[in-house]
């Protein structure tokens, strides 16, 4: 899945098309904390509340352009993915179909509902939903819509493209993976400029498929993804997407769940923004290895905020959700 800096370029025009670029700011306070300048790529901070809206766009729009006839698409998710597809579906009058598994978020249930979407609950984890939609895609003649594929990832690198010609000298930085379009959007803007950025991969140690599949060059599926944190919560690597991290990430890092809590608030505290778990993560990562960072200059991807309330207010209350 090479995409050029062109490739990157057109993908980006048609996500400004519709969204701004988000910010990215080096917040005093998170420095100090750091020990180190830290950058923080605000990804909470469009239409859907994370970044998986511009890989929606993208995808979306190519496919109503190839397929104009499409019936609609389908796909899973633990939410963000999902309000991505209904946001930019019902603005291309493509209708959507999400699934995601028993217990998913309210709130970003509500949302993709909100959004347009038709909301199908199956399963217990995301890897169980993924496997219904794909059912739902052959039985009622509907397109499939993976959460990890070449417009997604274009569209998504969109917002390092943002960051890394903002700043260009970041040493190292920390994105949190999902099933992957995120930190291989990084590495592919990484080579495009021509940058010598270390890329840091982050997952939950209560669900380390990437990890583990990092450590042993291959995919490893894991028993578990237990983790409040639902957007890293991932049990089956997409083979596609290792490989490309392998190749260029640096390494990919696990943090307890307990960190990634800490880290919510920390992101509070110093800038008045709420992070998902997910999005808190990179933080997380880069706190944790805070000695190694010194002097070196430092981002951290805050991929959304779309945490429920009573999550958020238990976290930055001191307690570390336990999902049911």
């Amino acid at each position: 899945m090479p995409l050029s800096r062109d490739d990157i370029e057109q993908a980006a025009a048609l996500v400004h098309a519709t969204l701004a670029p988000t910010p990215q700011y080096c917040w005093p306070l998170l420095a100090r904390r750091l020990g180190t300048a830290v950058w923080v790529k605000h990804e909470n901070h469009t239409p859907t509340g994370a970044f998986k809206v511009r890989g929606g766009l993208v995808f979306v729009s190519r496919l109503k352009a190839a397929r104009p006839d499409a019936a609609g698409v389908v796909s899973a998710t633990r939410g963000n993915h999902g309000q991505s597809l209904a946001f930019a579906g019902a603005r291309a009058g493509l209708p959507v179909t999400i699934v995601v598994p028993h217990g998913n978020s309210i709130e970003k249930n509500a949302a993709m509902r909100a959004f347009g979407a038709r909301l199908v609950e199956h399963g217990c984890d995301f890897d169980a939903a993924k496997d219904h939609a794909r059912a739902l895609a052959e039985h009622e003649g509907l397109l499939f819509a993976p959460s990890f594929a070449r417009d997604l990832v274009a569209g998504v690198a969109s917002y390092a493209l943002e960051l890394l010609t903002a700043v260009p000298d970041i040493d190292v930085l920390y994105v949190p993976i999902g099933l992957g379009s995120g930190i291989c959007a990084c590495i592919h803007v990484r080579d495009a400029l021509g940058l010598n950025t270390e890329i840091v991969g982050v997952v939950s140690d209560r669900a380390p498929a990437y990890a583990t599949s990092f450590a042993a060059g291959t995919v490893m599926p894991s028993p578990r993804a237990d983790t409040f944190a639902d957007g890293v919560a991932v049990r089956v690597p997409d083979p596609e997407a290792l490989a490309i991290i392998r190749a260029g990430a640096a390494r990919v890092v696990t943090v307890g769940d307990d960190a990634i809590a800490e880290a919510i608030r920390a992101l509070f505290e110093d800038t008045h923004n709420i992070a998902e778990g997910a999005g808190a993560a990179a933080f997380a990562a880069a706190f944790a290895e805070r000695d190694r960072l010194r002097g070196r200059r430092v981002g951290v991807v805050l991929t959304g905020g779309n945490i429920d309330r009573a999550w958020a207010a238990a976290v930055l209350g001191g307690v570390t959700p336990t999902p049911a």
